[in-house]
């Protein structure tokens, strides 16, 4: 016979991302997805919508329907959007740590939603040039590469992802 524990005290999931593109709701849809992923994390709860010209970012602490309601939502047209819902693995649960990052590049700049861990992030906080102390999260680290690396966000990410070691998953959008 097989038995199988779950010792809820250790037993946590990582961050959910999602990504929506190409629909006139696409606000609305990375919603909907978030509230389904709010299992992967409880702790803030973000989204970044593009509509070809600005990037809109709207992150905070709490569940998925703490902060997104319809009003919030009525405010955020465009046909790109990413979301993330957070659960800690690196840097404080506060609001300096929510997700999505935003970088101003290029015209509209970008956003970017991280899950996972990076292994060498005070390694490249240096390269990046962040003082100690002022690095949030691993997710701010690569934002921060990726802007320094140029507009253009396919060649930056050539430039960047071949440095970062550890396990992640990104979506981005410009």
């Amino acid at each position: 016979m097989m038995q199988h524990i779950v010792d809820d005290d250790h037993f946590h999931d990582e961050c959910g991302v999602i990504g929506v593109f190409g629909h006139p709701e696409a606000a609305n849809l990375t919603y909907l997805g978030l509230y389904a992923l709010q299992h992967r994390g409880q702790e803030s709860a973000g989204m970044a919508v593009g509509d070809g010209q600005t990037v809109t970012v709207v992150k905070d602490m709490g569940l998925v329907t703490r902060v997104f309601d319809e009003r919030t939502l009525s405010g955020l047209s465009g046909h790109v959007a990413i979301g993330h819902t957070r659960y800690s693995t690196h840097g404080a649960s506060d609001w300096t740590a929510a997700q999505p990052v935003y970088r101003p590049a290029g015209q509209a700049g970008f956003a970017l939603g991280h899950n996972g861990n990076l292994t060498n992030t005070p390694a490249l906080a240096d390269k990046a040039g962040m003082l100690p102390g002022m690095v949030a999260t691993d997710s701010d680290v690569v934002a921060e590469l990726l802007a320094q690396a140029g507009t253009d966000l396919p060649e930056a990410l050539r430039a960047v992802l071949p440095l970062l070691e550890g396990a992640y998953s990104f979506v981005l959008m410009d």
